[in-house]
């Protein structure tokens, strides 16, 4: 691995999918696909509708999501995962698979 520390961009990603919800929402959108707002709200349990709003419109902003909306009553509107955030795959997965060792780890030490 050749990075000057004084150049790493790291902290520019995790800025990008840091936070209590956003990991949960990709892993959702990865791996069950498109879903609607109603159905994102219901599989991220804990998290309020405002909070939701948020956390997608900075995801939508950074390119990691796409937000569709139908145009009909009442509005159906739709998220999904885009082909650059797709990119995101890898590190989560290896990101939930450190995390599940370091808690075993932690366990051990008791």
């Amino acid at each position: 691995m050749d990075m000057q520390p004084e150049l790493c961009r790291v902290e520019d990603a995790l800025g990008i999918i840091v936070g209590k919800w956003k990991p949960i929402i990709l892993l959702i959108l990865l791996q069950a696909g498109t879903q609607r707002f109603s159905e994102l709200k219901r599989r991220v349990p804990g998290i309020t509708q405002k909070m939701l709003t948020k956390q997608l419109r900075e995801l939508e902003e950074e390119d990691i999501i796409e937000r569709k909306v139908y145009p009909q009553v009442p509005p159906k509107v739709e998220y999904s995962i885009t082909d650059y955030g797709r990119g995101l795959e890898p590190i989560l997965v290896a990101m939930h698979e450190w995390g599940a060792a370091h808690a075993l780890h932690k366990v051990k030490k008791m």
